[in-house]
């Protein structure tokens, strides 16, 4: 359950500095990448951060309100 978590930590990172990219300077790096904003490759990484996004919402209710990041402690 940790691995999942930090991996969703960094998917979702990756997407709001995407958006924040997006927001400043007008340029979509997903899109850049890809060659487009709705080639298979973009939708298949904005449907994984969407999932990663989810997964961050949903795992603190199935671990009963903590969001394992480490061995020793929990947030």
């Amino acid at each position: 359950m940790k691995i999942a978590n930090i991996i969703a930590y960094v998917l979702v990172i990756v997407g709001a500095l995407n958006w924040g990219l997006f927001g400043l300077l007008n340029f979509n790096l997903v899109s850049f990448v890809f060659g487009g904003a709705r080639v298979m490759g973009s939708v298949i990484i904005y449907s994984i951060i969407a999932v990663a996004a989810l997964w961050l919402i949903v795992s603190p209710f199935l671990t009963e309100g903590r969001l394992a990041l480490t061995r020793g402690e929990d947030i």
